[in-house]
C-alpha cells in the first residue's frame, strides 16, 4: 500500500520514531508485564515524555496539536509490540480525554485538560455496566439532584485505565425529584469520596492494562462536574465511541501486524527437508492470506481516520473498520 495516499511528512517522521521508541523501549518489557501483570508505568512515563498521550489535542493544552490519523500511526506501531501500552494510551486519549477535549465547558478544559494532555495524568471512560453493554441506554447508574449536588450510586464493568487513572468520565441518568431526565456524562476525580475499585480483572490478554470494575456509593459531586451540556450527554458518548472505534481498529490492525511479522520471521528461520518451511504452499498460502486481510484492513482504518479529519460523518464507516480490523486481527493470532 502506497501511505503516502494518506501520510504526509509529518506523519511518516511521528510512526518513524514510535516505530524506534516501540522496538526499543516498549519491546524489551513487554513479556515480562504481560506474564506478571503489571502496568506499564514506565513506558507510558517516556511516551508523555514524548507528546504521544495527547497527540491530537491543542498545543495551549499540552498536546501536539496532530490529527486522528497521527493518533491512528502511534497507536498501531505500539500495539506491534505490545497491545496493552497500545491500548492504554488508545483508551486514554480516545475516552478518557476526547469528551473534555470536545464537549467539555471552558472551565472543564482548563481544569483537565494539561494533565490529560501532557500525559500527567490518566484518563478512564466508564460506560458498561453489567447490563448496559451494547446496550447503553440501560444505563442502572443513577445521579439523583439534591440542592446543589448530585448523589451518585451505580456500577461500571470493565473500565480501562480505572485504578490508573486521575480522571474520570462515567454516564448516569439524571434523577430530579422523583422524575428520571436525560442520560448525561460526569467528569471528576478518581479519587472523589464514593468512589472504589475492584481488583484488576484476570484476562485472557492485555494483561498488563489496567481494566477494573468501578463503584460508586452515595458520591456527592457538584452541578459542574456535569460534562458540557446535560441533555447532550448520549449524544456525547455515541459520538464518543465512534471515534474510538477508530482507535480501536487502529489497535486491531497493528496487533495483526506484529503477529504476521513475528510469523513471517520465523517462517524464514524454520527449516524442513531442507528449506525453510514458507517455501512449502500450505505456509505461503497462510501468510499470502494474512498479508492480504493486513492490507485490506491498512485501507479501512487509514480512511476513515482521514474522513474524520476532514469532517466527514464516519459512524458507518468506522463500526466496518473496527468489525473487520479486529476479525482480521483474531485470524491472524489464531
Amino acid at each position: 500500500m502506497k501511505e503516502n495516499l494518506y501520510f504526509t511528512e509529518e506523519h511518516i517522521m511521528l510512526r518513524d520514531m514510535v516505530r524506534d521508541f516501540a522496538n526499543n523501549e516498549v519491546k524489551p518489557l513487554a513479556q515480562e508485564l504481560d506474564e506478571k501483570g503489571e502496568f506499564p508505568y514506565k513506558s507510558i512515563e517516556k511516551m508523555a515524555e514524548l507528546g504521544l498521550m495527547g497527540i491530537p489535542w491543542e498545543e495551549k493544552y499540552g498536546g501536539t496539536g496532530m490529527d486522528i490519523l497521527a493518533l491512528v500511526i502511534a497507536i498501531e506501531e505500539l500495539g506491534k509490540v505490545c497491545c496493552s501500552t497500545a491500548a492504554t494510551m488508545m483508551a486514554h486519549t480516545s475516552l478518557g480525554t476526547a469528551p473534555i477535549a470536545l464537549f467539555g465547558t471552558t472551565e472543564q478544559k482548563e481544569k483537565y485538560m494539561p494533565g490529560l494532555a501532557s500525559g500527567k495524568k490518566i484518563g478512564a471512560f466508564g460506560l458498561t455496566e453489567p447490563n448496559a453493554g451494547s446496550d447503553a441506554g440501560n444505563t442502572q447508574t443513577r445521579a439523583v439532584l439534591e440542592g446543589d449536588y448530585y448523589i451518585v450510586n451505580g456500577e461500571k464493568s470493565y473500565c480501562t485505565n480505572a485504578g490508573v487513572s486521575s480522571v474520570l468520565i462515567f454516564t448516569a441518568v439524571i434523577i430530579e425529584g422523583d422524575q428520571e431526565k436525560e442520560i448525561s456524562a460526569f467528569v471528576v476525580d478518581s479519587k472523589t469520596k464514593g468512589i472504589s475499585f475492584s481488583p484488576p480483572e484476570k484476562k485472557m490478554g492485555w494483561c498488563a492494562s489496567d481494566t477494573r470494575s468501578v463503584f460508586f456509593k452515595d458520591m456527592q459531586i457538584p452541578k459542574s462536574a456535569i460534562l458540557g451540556n446535560p441533555k447532550d450527554g448520549f449524544k456525547q458518548f455515541l459520538q464518543t465511541l465512534t471515534s474510538g472505534r477508530i482507535t480501536i481498529g487502529a489497535l486491531s490492525l497493528g496487533t495483526a501486524q506484529g503477529a504476521f511479522n513475528r510469523a513471517l520471521s520465523y517462517s524464514n528461520e524454520r527449516e524442513a527437508f531442507g528449506k525453510s518451511i514458507n517455501r512449502f504452499q500450505g505456509i505461503s498460502f497462510k501468510l499470502s492470506d494474512m498479508a492480504t486481510q493486513i492490507e485490506a484492513a491498512k485501507h479501512l482504518v487509514y480512511h476513515v481516520a482521514w474522513m474524520k479529519d476532514q469532517g466527514f460523518p464516519v459512524m458507518r464507516e468506522a463500526s466496518m473498520a473496527k468489525l473487520f480490523a479486529s476479525e482480521t486481527a483474531m485470524k491472524i493470532t489464531t
